[in-house]
């Protein structure tokens, strides 16, 4: 995930480089940023997610069949999350 992260941040930064100049480039940088913005921030809620059914599952109020249920889900629905 770090490697991924680190790739579109050169490629957002090369962007910014190339074409300030141009409105429509601007534009796009804007874009690009705001999406990146938007997966990092839908990630870091699973993230959240991915704790909290652990915690559930170490306190004992869910049991294991549960936890790999909803660990699954979570998966499914995450780009990064493994």
């Amino acid at each position: 995930m770090k490697a991924l992260l680190a790739c579109a941040l050169c490629v957002v930064f090369a962007m910014a480089l190339a074409g300030c100049e141009n409105k429509w480039a601007s534009a796009g940088l804007g874009a690009a940023g705001g999406a990146a913005a938007g997966v990092g921030g839908y990630e870091y809620h699973f993230k959240k997610e991915k704790d909290n059914v652990e915690q559930a599952f170490n306190d004992g109020r869910i049991d294991a069949r549960e936890r790999d249920i909803r660990l699954d889900q979570i998966k499914r629905d995450s780009l990064f999350q493994k």
